[in-house]
């Protein structure tokens, strides 16, 4: 799969609010958006005025990057909450909230989404005991991520964990910072979910 590979805060300036790709970075003066909120380019600074379609774009394109998902992949997420009971729009953001990756971040082992794909990707955490390197794994009710046991003395993971412990975490986690783990006690409902979103008009987007 295709990932944008270049300066991430370009990203942030181009959807004009902060997406929280660096971590620790992005609560800093040194974030793009304080710096420079307009959007890249030679004429970032104009002021364009979106159509309907693009601004039904412009929200898809903003959630994919916050969650670091390609777009073949967000079509399937978007099928899946399409098919599932319930509104559409709330079961696709409950499906990426479900990612391992996201996850992670949110029990506060990674700075940011993308950091915590990476140690996913590395093989850090074991899911119900069982060793899971797959970023985009799904978490069910009752699954417990936890750093594995030869990992606990990670630096990274450490100092992560140290710089999150002020970091709340969401309701439908349950976290044990001595055990370095996490229990998923429900999905994610609509209203934990504290990323400025408007679902709605990725539906419309797609309903094209």
């Amino acid at each position: 799969m295709a990932r944008y590979k270049d300066a991430q805060c370009r990203v942030c300036r181009r959807e004009g609010c902060k997406l929280f790709l660096k971590g620790d970075r992005c609560y800093t003066d040194k974030c793009g958006i304080s710096r420079r909120n307009y959007a890249p380019g030679d004429h970032g600074q104009k002021k364009a005025k979106l159509s309907e379609y693009g601004t039904q774009l412009r929200e898809k394109q903003k959630t994919r990057y916050y969650y670091g998902v390609g777009e073949v992949q967000f079509r399937k997420y978007f099928k899946m909450a399409s098919n599932k009971k319930g509104v559409t729009g709330e079961n696709l953001l409950q499906i990426l909230e479900s990612r391992l990756d996201n996850v992670v971040y949110r029990l506060g082992y990674g700075a940011s989404r993308s950091q915590a794909r990476q140690l996913v990707n590395h093989g850090q955490f074991v899911v119900n005991g069982k060793k899971v390197n797959i970023p985009s794994y799904l978490v069910k009710v009752g699954d417990v991520i936890e750093v594995r046991e030869s990992k606990k003395e990670n630096a990274t993971i450490k100092a992560n964990v140290e710089a999150n412990s002020i970091r709340p975490v969401p309701a439908w986690l349950e976290k044990d910072n001595e055990k370095l783990s996490g229990k998923v006690i429900r999905l994610a409902s609509r209203e934990d979910i504290d990323i400025p979103i408007e679902e709605h008009l990725i539906v419309e987007l797609y309903s094209k």
